[in-house]
């Protein structure tokens, strides 16, 4: 029995609709992204208790909206806990998995040498000073052994990112959409031919990160911020340090110092905080080995993060600025082997 085109036609499209959207679902992980909720101590930050697979990058949040898995609030007994906040370059984001974060390598780094380690990701894309300063007056510090601040050079004069963009931009939604297709074109295909176009479009990945009218002032007052985190955080007598990222540009085609940095770096050192700067040991690099550590101009990719988890094993470890976490004599080192 042959069946009228009337018939057919749309039962085609039906089928092509269903196959899709199971396609965009099962292969993708289109459809469950990644949420938001805003806050009003940190602007935003994710909803606990979340875990996704994204484009085959597993994605999880603890109920602390930290990027690692679940954990008690007081530290168990005998484990090494090192607290990390940041933004989207300590986050890694969709493209990275869990596994491949700055805090999941360094934690391999640390499991090598003998060190049974927590180390907490409380970071979200856009966050700056005062969104870490925020995280930290709400949660705490988590009895953590030290507390480490990611600042990238965009940081430095980056006001506050605030809620205005939970639920009005695709990469910060607040609940999943109905369907995958409505998914994969609201937040990747209309934006991507709306910047082709020269449209005006919101982006696929986070929005650029706030800018402020006057950088010198929006330094000073960070700093200010910085000083508050610093202050809280010897308050419970834990140690502070700063790991310091580079932007792309700051490396490629020549090293060069962003403005602002060797203010910072002084101000750091009155406050006898110590640095981890990646920048400084980059520059020292090739550019053709610095540029296989960004995927972009701001965000590195799994090498890039390897590194940085590399420079925090050597120098807080191995150098022993963290005694705490010093390899075991017994077991050596990661990069002995």
């Amino acid at each position: 029995m042959k069946w009228p085109a009337k018939y057919w036609i749309p039962g085609f499209a039906i089928a092509v609709f269903v196959a899709t959207e199971v396609t965009l679902r099962l292969a993708f992980g289109l459809g469950t992204p990644v949420l938001i909720q805003a806050d009003p101590q940190t602007g935003y930050r994710f909803k606990p208790n979340q875990k996704v697979l994204r484009f085959g990058k597993k994605v999880e949040y603890n109920q602390y909206s930290q990027r690692s898995e679940p954990i008690t609030p007081q530290k168990p007994s005998g484990k090494l806990r090192i607290l990390m906040t940041g933004d989207s370059v300590l986050n890694g984001g969709n493209p990275t998995d869990q596994s491949q974060t700055i805090t999941a390598l360094f934690k391999a780094k640390l499991a090598a040498s003998g060190k049974n380690a927590e180390i907490l990701n409380a970071s979200a894309g856009s966050w700056g000073i005062g969104n870490q300063l925020g995280y930290l007056r709400e949660f705490g510090t988590f009895n953590a052994d030290a507390v480490i601040l990611q600042i990238g050079t965009h940081d430095l004069t980056q006001p506050k990112s605030n809620s205005a963009n939970v639920d009005n931009h695709p990469a910060y939604p607040t609940q999943a959409p109905l369907l995958a297709i409505g998914d994969a074109w609201t937040r990747y295909l209309w934006p991507a031919l709306a910047g082709k176009l020269g449209l005006n479009s919101l982006g696929a990945d986070f929005s650029a990160s706030p800018t402020s009218q006057d950088p010198d002032k929006q330094y000073q007052q960070n700093m200010q911020l910085l000083k508050e985190i610093v202050k809280l955080v010897r308050s419970k007598n834990i140690p502070v340090f700063v790991l310091f990222t580079p932007n792309r540009e700051d490396l490629i085609p020549k090293p060069s110092v962003p403005k602002y940095k060797s203010e910072f770096l002084r101000l750091l050192l009155s406050l006898q905080v110590p640095i981890i700067d990646s920048h400084q040991a980059w520059s020292t690099l090739p550019p053709t080995k610095v540029e296989t550590y960004f995927r972009d101009q701001v965000h590195l990719n799994v090498a890039g993060n390897g590194a940085i988890a590399l420079e925090l094993f050597g120098q807080l470890c191995q150098s022993r600025q963290l005694p705490a976490c010093a390899p075991d004599r017994g077991n050596p080192s990661p990069g002995s082997r």
